[in-house]
């Protein structure tokens, strides 16, 4: 199976971005890395080559990244959808599945797992706010607006799914087509502002774009094989599979673990696993930085057994 991977960044998300690479080079892929990028590209991707509608830097022997300047009015989040397509349909034509990492997960898994993974659908991984059963009211009012559009439900759901990693077939890349198809549709209706990365306060509460895509899998049938939310280290338990800083998390790369650990807030699993492959093989921070963060991250978390937030 040939596989490729896919992120979008802007402003500082491009340490996340490095260092996303190092943890899925270090645990086994080789191929292409496609990232979509709005601003500047990093200062790690050095030296880079100029290619037919991208630019290409070197990862380490068999694994590049390929990255795309990207110029669409919404944020990235709400362009997902579009710029995996595109992918899929321009740029890797070739490919048999496509996975897509926010910028802020670590993988820990062997690449082989997604690759034996994606053979049984769509891959998914329940957000921390996990149960959400079928008979929600967002879910009642969700389906209300699809079947004013002609979408019918085909399946009820009891798990609300995270957007920030999900991985597919070439063969069920129909779903993508949906989850872009609601999202402008609800847009042109004046529902959401693609905008933004809270598309409402109000009705329909669409709180982003991840409830728009669990809206795609209520009315479509393509075949899902999800896991808890363990799968991003929410809560604080782990699966060993990712850590994702998500949401209003404090970025690993934006943290002061000493400042955190004094206010009781000890350094998380998603701390750990981001400063465990800050630097190989791609030198996003020097060996002295990261020394030192360690060194940071040691201390925190002694600090932590003492001090804690109530």
């Amino acid at each position: 199976m040939k596989t490729a991977i896919c992120t979008l960044y802007e402003r500082d998300y491009h340490y996340g971005v490095g260092v996303l690479s190092n943890s899925l080079y270090q645990n086994g892929f080789r191929g292409v890395i496609w990232v979509g990028y709005r601003g500047v590209l990093p200062p790690w991707a050095a030296p880079i080559s100029n290619q037919q509608g991208y630019q290409e830097f070197e990862v380490a022997s068999g694994c590049v990244m390929r990255f795309v300047e990207i110029t669409t009015y919404k944020f990235l989040a709400n362009y997902k959808p579009d710029f995996m397509l595109e992918l899929l349909d321009h740029y890797a034509p070739e490919i048999d599945a496509l996975f897509y990492f926010d910028p802020d997960i670590v993988n820990k898994r062997e690449w082989e797992f997604y690759e034996r993974w994606v053979k049984y659908g769509i891959t998914l991984c329940e957000d921390w706010y996990d149960h959400m059963p079928t008979n929600h009211p967002y879910r009642f009012m969700w389906m209300e607006l699809a079947q004013k559009h002609g979408f019918t439900c085909q399946r009820e759901l009891n798990w609300y799914y995270n957007s920030g990693f999900i991985g597919l077939p070439r063969t069920e890349k129909r779903i993508l087509s949906v989850w872009q198809k609601l999202l402008e549709m609800f847009e042109i209706e004046g529902l959401v502002d693609l905008k933004q990365f809270q598309l409402t306060n109000g009705y329909p509460y669409f709180q982003s774009d991840q409830c728009v895509l669990n809206l795609a899998l209520m009315v479509s049938n393509y075949p899902l094989s999800a896991v808890s939310c363990r799968g991003m280290d929410f809560g604080g338990i782990t699966l060993d599979l990712m850590s994702h800083a998500s949401g209003g998390q404090i970025k690993p790369w934006r943290k002061s673990l000493l400042k955190s650990a004094l206010g009781g807030i000890a350094p998380s699993l998603t701390d750990k696993a981001y400063w465990l492959y800050a630097c190989v093989p791609i030198p996003v921070y020097s060996p002295q930085q990261q020394f030192w963060k360690k060194f940071e991250m040691r201390f925190a978390s002694a600090i932590g057994r003492f001090i804690r937030r109530s």
